[in-house]
């Protein structure tokens, strides 16, 4: 089986990097940077959010593996003290199918005045003014829903409904349900100027398109990615007909990860 790592880059990290290739080593692993079977990511989610992107064109072929060396993350099942059961497990299941997972991404078509652009996201995309309020039409299948007026516009995943999107004050959503979700940030709304004022969520089959008032400076965000732009012509999101794979060698149930990150032990 072929391996990649990438990790955070701070001691923690890097030590258990060292540990997995010695490791990987003796069950027979390739290290492979190219073409992984299997990429493991050490560190934080922000960690995994860098893996996803330095592969996001081989998404049908490579499965991604959390370790965290912080705080638990959403995407990291592994504890550094696990490595090496988790190294046994990998050697024996390899990446078979009974132990993939797949989670929907959020697909954003960029139109600008010259060219298109195709981003994909595993958290989520945001979409702001740049030193002024971002004035954009939302259409919804076509048919116009809003014009918006506010500080941006966050359209986020399943499994990224947990971050930027909970603090806008968005649902969260179970990774198994094909959808994205479209939350506000800070709109304006008063007697002239009016909004829904609430997170919308489009299934699969659905898409957004944005358009923004001519000649505004962007800032789009892509997960950590973030690029600028003043000739945005449309913005059509929807969910990707890609889906992002994670081999789960032991089962961690979505709602645990949930209770753990935002609610906690309950004392007695």
């Amino acid at each position: 089986m072929k391996y990649f790592v990438l990790d955070r880059g701070d001691e923690t990290s890097l030590k258990l990097s060292d540990k997995f290739h010695k490791l990987a080593k003796q069950h027979n692993m390739i290290l492979d940077e190219i073409s992984p079977d299997i990429v493991i990511s050490i560190g934080g989610d922000g960690t995994m959010l860098y893996a996803f992107h330095k592969f996001v064109q081989q998404l049908e072929t490579i499965s991604f593996v959390g370790i965290h060396t912080g705080h638990l993350g959403f995407y990291a099942d592994w504890k550094p003290d696990e490595i090496e059961h988790l190294l046994e497990i990998m050697a024996k299941k390899g990446n078979s199918e009974d132990v993939i997972v797949e989670y929907p991404i959020v697909q954003i078509e960029i139109k600008t005045v010259n060219d298109k652009r195709i981003y994909y996201a595993l958290n989520e995309i945001t979409i702001k003014g740049i030193h002024a309020t971002l004035v954009a039409q939302l259409d919804i299948n076509d048919e116009k829903f809003e014009m918006f007026r506010g500080d941006g516009i966050c359209i986020s995943t399943p499994s990224g409904s947990t971050a930027y999107n909970k603090g806008l004050g968005g649902g969260i959503i179970h990774p198994s349900i094909a959808a994205i979700q479209i939350a506000e940030m800070a709109s304006i709304n008063n007697r002239v100027f009016r909004t829904l004022g609430s997170p919308i969520i489009l299934p699969n089959h659905h898409h957004c398109d944005i358009y923004p008032k001519a000649n505004q400076k962007i800032l789009l965000s892509v997960d950590h990615l973030q690029f600028e732009h003043k000739d945005i012509v449309s913005i059509r999101s929807s969910v990707s007909h890609k889906k992002v794979r994670f081999a789960r060698y032991r089962t961690f149930p979505f709602w645990n990860r949930v209770k753990e990150a935002f609610v906690g032990v309950e004392s007695n």
